[in-house]
């Protein structure tokens, strides 16, 4: 169903990190970006449509005005809103946001830092654009914050801050919602399993709380109002973003999930976890009896790799890119 191509070589391998790959196809150029985190060091590499001319850059973990820093990088992004494109990177002090080709760096915030260590370790976490306008990026104290975004320029403000969560920010997803309703539009994960479905707009509504069940959720999206739930049991979890009504649990992998991803034209699902394994999903919602059903399709054996970054390579989940920890090349499928 999915043949193996090429692989990507990248200069430092992938840090052992949830959702560690960013994937960026730019269609009108046939080029395809990728992005995967090792220490304080960001590998971006642009991929011609034939996938014979690679092109790398690395970004520095940076706080401020200091052009190099040792802090840790945590995550790397693209949100890509009506008018602009950014690259979102969260590290051990802060949040950085480049235009998308990570070539000039236009705003920077500084994570509040106590003076005296603490046993928490203070990160930003978790990264999504919501409304055309906001990108809303997580952190260690299970704060959302939420940022307000012109069309161009740095003149990028901090507007508002979610505090519903008491756990670390594990994973942020949004989904653009084009009627009025109260929509699921934004869904925060963190490390005791709690998900937060939000409503966007110049004020974040709260829609549903969907409870913990003792495992840490790693990895969410959202797909037609479903939230789609991978856990540290292996488990995937299919929500209903309003109601919080479980549609399905499907004992996906035999270890941890690192990686979820959802190609919103088709409802393909893909998961990468620990086990080493790749799986694609279908995901069918019938409107007639208010359900959505999940039908495996494909399952990829990436031997000897702990698997930490899968994403899909395009809108209709025709090819997919996988990372792993220790792993110094990016893998690339495609359907046939």
């Amino acid at each position: 169903m999915y043949h193996k191509e090429k692989s990507i070589q990248i200069k430092s391998s992938a840090s052992a990190l949830y959702n560690n790959l960013s994937v960026l196809p730019i269609a009108e150029r046939s080029l395809t970006y990728f992005t995967v985190v090792h220490g304080n060091v960001v590998n971006m590499v642009s991929a011609s449509g034939d996938g014979l001319n690679f092109s790398h850059r690395q970004l520095q973990s940076k706080e401020g005005n200091i052009p190099a820093s040792s802090s840790l990088i945590i995550q790397a992004a693209w949100c890509v809103l009506p008018l602009r494109v950014l690259l979102v990177l969260t590290s051990q002090k802060g949040i950085q946001m480049y235009e998308s080709d990570g070539s000039i760096m236009v705003y920077w915030h500084a994570l509040d830092i106590p003076e005296t260590p603490t046993a928490q370790a203070v990160f930003a976490r978790g990264i999504a654009a919501a409304r055309g306008k906001y990108i809303c990026v997580g952190t260690s104290l299970g704060s959302v914050l939420v940022f307000d975004v012109p069309c161009k320029g740095s003149n990028i403000t901090l507007s508002e801050v979610l505090e519903e969560h008491r756990e670390p920010i594990t994973d942020l997803a949004s989904e653009s919602s084009e009627n009025e309703d109260c929509v699921a539009e934004l869904v925060s994960a963190d490390d005791s399993g709690l998900l937060c479905v939000w409503k966007a707009g110049e004020d974040f509504q709260l829609l549903n709380k969907i409870p913990a069940y003792g495992c840490s959720c790693s990895s969410v999206k959202l797909w037609c109002g479903v939230v789609v739930a991978g856990y540290g049991s292996g488990q995937i979890r299919l929500y209903d973003g309003m109601s919080g009504v479980v549609y399905a649990e499907v004992n996906a992998h035999a270890r941890w999930i690192y990686a979820l991803d959802v190609a919103p034209k088709t409802g393909t699902l893909l998961s990468g976890a620990e086990d080493s394994l790749v799986r694609i999903w279908k995901l069918n919602k019938s409107a007639e009896n208010d359900t959505v059903e999940i039908e495996h399709k494909h399952t990829e054996c990436v031997t000897d790799v702990q698997i930490c970054g899968a994403k899909f390579c395009d809108g209709e989940g025709s090819a997919f890119a996988v990372t792993g920890y220790d792993l110094s090349e990016i893998i690339r499928y495609t359907l046939v």
